[in-house]
């Protein structure tokens, strides 16, 4: 099935005339990134170019994905907006509810048992706006977009950070938050600064152990987990070529733990290959149509220094597996030296668990070429020392790889699969004995690898690496094995090693599914009511953020001044807390209970300063709150990285926070800030961090002036009684200073629609 053709027609057919008239506005040959942007500019044809890292730019994505944890949000912000239907195509994906434990049929049914009221409301509220609804057990929200949506050219935004990876099927597919899909359901622009570009060259072509997931795991070793801040990636070559449509995406897909706005890859024979297998042969004549738009020139490729602001060379034939942590994704380990950092880190070489699957790398591709290790240990009757889990991406790739035998390869060595869902990736994951803490190492390819990210405890030391890698090393049981090299021992005693990975780019019987699980939208939802319990735990109608009162901010007090890594885990937790994405009130109580507190290094323990107690963060907010108090929060770099979830710059709003102070943002977040009407600054001088004491005192003086490309000054008044001035950084245009003014975003878009 093919959804929403009509629409990608519409979108090719603007290409050829933007594309021309954007070389004009430039005077210069076009990367594909640079051709997406200026065919969907919202004011139609381009007339100048825009500044790279300079220019705010508004858009006209093609659609909009959502999943159910920030979807809850996403559209009790829309409900408020006064729309009787999205104006562009929009999905909603029920896959971050479902915690994986026993085993696919009986944690999905308790999943169902617990969300009810949950995935009721987002049904209906789906039926009632024109929104897809894709139902518990469907699939991962970016594997089915993959699948179903994705088309080369578009422009998508989503409720997620890894909305990204559908840049490999050529899109630019952007995570943003909940108040940005609101826009552009309701038919507005979307804003975003225009793009740095980093371009990729690959050459060579992968071989043996070296698989896709290897090159985003290089490109995050080198451009760490800030390096692509503000910025696509753009990847390009032979070697590119080379990949296969789904090794694309999981390229595309680790994109956002380098903190880039997106990444993609030019049209080309895989992404052909791939269209037509998941049905799509429409879009595959479509795109066919107008292909030399839907890659870069050839003269940028040709010399690529020349148009990128920044350029990697990586080649394929020489890159080695890697295995990246732990605790962060960018700390880059080539298999070959594996071992010895492990041993010189005190890194557990046990490994406890073996994970596959997630949004990352859960293609029929990836589950191929681990059932191929799989298959040989069941051969050489080698049981794996670690536990095995798997996590199918979709329904579909369920279905064929359980019709195809790989299922039945992975369960005879004792493997737990999964509901289709992201589970253990995003902490949705009941893991036996976690609550011990006790020290330990899991590996798998997933995306992320944050302290308790995957199963709450903070001395779980996970290691991401591709499928196969997981594979070898849950068989092998030890972080420091390298199956390029080494040898098992079966218990026969024969030794044994393993062949390299093989696998099918695509099912060589084609893709098949009985249900794929999607909910096409009533007709006409003018009837459907939306019912939200007042006393619902799980479910809370949104109130006004109040307005600012255009005077400056006096008397602030500090809330905590975060140390070092401040993702939005840290921020806002996912896991258990997961099930109040829903409910604003009952989710705060969760703000900022994972970030350290750069006063005593403690986590979830802050000094009031109103009564000299120490307390839990988000109690001791709620303490300045009723006192009527303002306050601060100041951070260390990359403030924010991680997952698009706009709870984390909604609870403090909500909680009654003012600002929020840091050496630099994450980009979502720095967005998620100024949408929900937060002020979002940076020192102006990082060494300014070191002023901020515990107990000072906070005003902003000349808060009245606020204005774009005017500094901000933090009159700081120490305990005794002294007094220093320092200067803060914004990146505020007018338009996001109306959202200030207003309160939050979606307060100006209210009083628009209702003028």
């Amino acid at each position: 099935m093919v959804f929403d053709l009509d629409m990608i027609k519409k979108v090719y057919a603007k290409f050829p005339e933007r594309i021309e008239a954007a070389r004009k506005a430039t005077g210069k040959p076009l990367t594909l990134s640079e051709k997406i942007l200026y065919a969907h500019l919202w004011d139609g044809k381009a007339n100048a170019a825009y500044t790279r890292g300079k220019d705010y730019v508004d858009f006209a994505p093609d659609r909009v994905t959502m999943q159910d944890a920030t979807a809850q949000m996403a559209l009790l912000q829309f409900m408020q907006a006064g729309k009787k239907q999205v104006a562009v195509p929009s999905t909603v994906h029920c896959d971050h509810l479902i915690q994986a434990k026993i085993g696919a049929t009986s944690d999905l049914q308790t999943s169902l048992n617990q969300n009810n009221e949950v995935f009721n409301f987002l049904s209906s509220i789906s039926n009632k706006y024109g929104i897809g609804f894709w139902k518990p057990g469907a699939g991962i929200i970016h594997q089915v977009m993959l699948e179903n949506y994705a088309f080369p050219g578009g422009m998508m935004i989503g409720t997620d950070s890894h909305t990204v990876n559908a840049g490999g099927l050529g899109m630019l597919a952007i995570g943003v938050g909940g108040a940005d899909a609101v826009d552009v359901m309701a038919g507005m622009p979307w804003e975003l600064k225009f793009p740095k570009l980093i371009g990729v060259k690959l050459t060579g072509k992968l071989s043996g152990w070296s698989s896709a997931k290897d090159i985003i795991l290089k490109v995050a070793d080198i451009l760490t987990v800030k390096g692509g801040t503000g910025a696509i990636v753009e990847y390009f070559g032979e070697g590119a070529i080379s990949l296969s449509c789904t090794g694309k995406g999981t390229i595309s897909n680790m994109g956002a733990e380098i903190g880039a706005t997106t990444s993609t890859f030019g049209y080309d024979d895989s992404m052909r290959r791939y269209l037509a297998a998941t049905g799509r042969q429409d879009v595959v004549d479509a795109a066919d149509q107008i292909a030399e738009h839907l890659t870069g020139d050839a003269e940028v490729y040709a010399n690529p220094e020349t148009y990128f602001d920044q350029v990697i060379h990586i080649n394929l034939s020489e890159l080695e597996p890697y295995i990246n942590g732990p605790f962060t994704p960018d700390r880059g380990n080539p298999i070959s030296k594996m071992k010895e950092e492990a041993i010189k880190n005190e890194w557990p070489l046990k490994v406890e668990w073996g994970l596959i699957g997630s949004c990352t790398n859960s293609s029929y591709e990836d589950i191929s070429r681990a059932a191929s290790i799989a298959q040989q240990a069941v051969d050489m009757g080698i049981m794996p020392k670690a536990e095995f889990g798997i996590n199918p991406g979709s329904e579909q790739v369920r279905f064929t790889i359980q019709r195809d035998g790989f299922i039945d390869i992975f369960e005879k060595l004792g493997a737990k699969v999964f509901t289709n869902a992201c589970g253990p990736c995003i902490g949705q994951w009941d893991r036996d004995g976690a609550d011990k803490q006790e020290k330990n190492t899991i590996i798998h390819s997933f995306n992320r690898n944050f302290s308790k990210r995957a199963d709450g405890n903070p001395n779980t030391h996970a290691f991401v690496s591709s499928p196969e890698m997981v594979a070898a090393i849950a068989i092998a049981g030890d972080l420091g094995f390298n199956p390029l090299t080494d040898t098992l021992t079966n218990s026969k005693g024969e030794q044994f090693k393993f062949n390299p990975p093989t696998g099918d780019e695509l099912p060589k019987k084609g893709f098949d599914v009985e249900d794929p699980g999607f909910q096409a939208p009533a007709a006409d939802g003018s009837s459907v009511q939306i019912i939200v319990d007042p006393a619902s735990s799980r479910l809370q109608l949104l109130e006004n953020f109040p307005v600012w009162d255009g005077k400056n901010i006096l008397g602030a007090k500090l809330l905590i001044k975060a140390q070092g890594k401040c993702t939005t885990d840290h921020i806002s937790m996912a896991g258990p807390w997961l099930r109040y994405r829903g409910h604003l009130d009952n989710i705060s109580n969760n703000m900022l209970i994972g970030a350290v507190n750069s006063f005593g290094g403690a986590t979830n323990e802050v000094v009031n300063q109103l009564t000299g107690a120490k307390g839990e963060v988000p109690a001791v907010q709620r303490a300045y709150k009723a006192a009527g108090v303002p306050t601060i929060v100041v951070g260390d770099h990359n403030y924010g990285e991680g997952s698009s979830r706009e709870h984390a710059a909604m609870e403090p709003r909500h909680l009654g926070v003012r600002a929020i102070i840091v050496k630099s943002f994450a980009r979502i977040h720095e967005t998620n800030l100024k949408k929900q009407g937060m002020l979002g600054l940076t020192f102006a001088t990082e060494s300014d961090y070191d002023k901020v004491l515990e107990n000072d005192t906070f005003n902003f003086i000349d808060l009245e002036s606020f204005a774009p490309d005017k500094q901000l000054t933090l009159e700081v008044v120490h305990a005794d009684g002294t007094k220093e001035n320092i200067l803060l950084n914004h990146t505020y245009n007018q338009q996001q200073i109306d959202w200030f003014r207003a309160g939050s975003a979606l307060n100006l878009i209210k009083l628009e629609n209702h003028k």
